[in-house]
This record gives C-alpha cells, structure tokens and sequence, in this order.
C-alpha cells in the first residue's frame, strides 16, 4: 500500500512559488492540510486539523512539514502517542523549525506554539535546518532533533529555505522525500 504523503506548510501557508507547492505540483497525490488560519494560527486548531487529516488516511503516513509545522508535529505527536494515531506515521522530514520561544526571532503570531515539546518522536524523523536560518540558530534546530530522536542534516545557508531564500523548485528536498518514501516501501 502507498503512502500518503500530508504537506504541512507554516505561518502564512505556502505560496504558489514556494518548494511545498511546487512539490506539490509534481506529485499530485501529495496532500496538503488546510489549516482554518494561516495568519493567526492557534495550536489546539492546529493540531485537531493534522489529527483529522491523519485519521482519514488508511494507508502509513509522511509528514512533510516545513517552519511552524515542525513545531506542530511535535505536538501532535505527543498527543498522538496518547491516542495511538501517531502508530500511523511512517516517517517525517521537519524544514527549517522556527524558535518560537524566543521573541527576538520569530513573530509574535507563533509564540502560542511553545513550549516546544522535547520528547522523541515515535516515528522515523529527519530535521534539515539552515546555518542562516533568520527565524532558529542552527544549534537550536539541532537541539530540537536530538530531543526529537532525529537525524540532523545541516543544509548550508540557506535561509528559511522559503520562497524569500529562493527555494520554489527544490530538488534536494524532493530527493530526501522520494529517499523517505523508498524507505518505508515494502
């Protein structure tokens, strides 16, 4: 059985331009989960709308998140671990996880997000962080991945690996997405 693959873009969603949607755009049974506000997110909503989206998969999920939605995964994983839906992801690859705790570099709008949760993740999870990253150090991210139990890939300078840092087409991620999914494949 395939996988579903579940995008999770961040604040503001992602634009048309942007390396989720022209991910996307090349692989039309990706599915993105709509959340109500992108704006103004709150992440008890948040998280009821990834519970649903990963509920109504009968097949092994990947979550593909990217900014805020590294942040959201995690706590949906630990309310997941509570009610057994995260016993249905297969694997995670976590973008660019902003520090919502610290004001000095992320937006007010995203702080409701924190505390970041810290407890590994029950499923197999790659966090790919920026050394020029506006919104997290690098030696955050990394802080998060080994919380998270995951594998850190440091990717360079790259921004916020976001449209504004000129990542629309991305074929690097597209390739550590195909490698997840080969991965899991029977």
């Amino acid at each position: 059985m395939a996988a579903t693959v579940l995008i999770l873009p961040g604040l503001g969603n992602s634009g048309p331009e942007h390396w989720q949607s022209w991910l996307q755009g090349r692989h039309p049974s990706f599915r993105r989960v709509e959340q109500a506000d992108w704006d103004a997110p709150v992440l008890a909503d948040w998280v009821e709308t990834l519970e649903r989206a990963v509920a109504a998969s009968s097949a092994p999920v990947v979550l593909i998140a990217h900014s805020l939605s590294c942040i959201l995964v995690a706590h949906w994983a630990a309310r997941g671990a509570e009610t057994g839906s995260a016993d249905k992801i297969a694997a995670a690859l976590l973008v660019a996880p902003p520090d919502v705790e610290s004001p000095a570099l992320t937006p007010p709008e995203v702080h409701g997000f924190g505390p970041v949760p810290t407890d590994p993740l029950p499923f197999r999870t790659v966090v790919l962080a920026s050394r020029t990253d506006p919104y997290c150090s690098v030696g955050r991210a990394c802080g998060f991945a080994v919380g998270w139990g995951a594998d850190f890939i440091e990717a360079g300078d790259l921004g916020h690996i976001n449209t504004e840092s000129g990542h629309g087409p991305w074929p690097d991620g597209e390739r550590l997405v195909l490698d997840l999914l080969k991965d899991i494949e029977p």
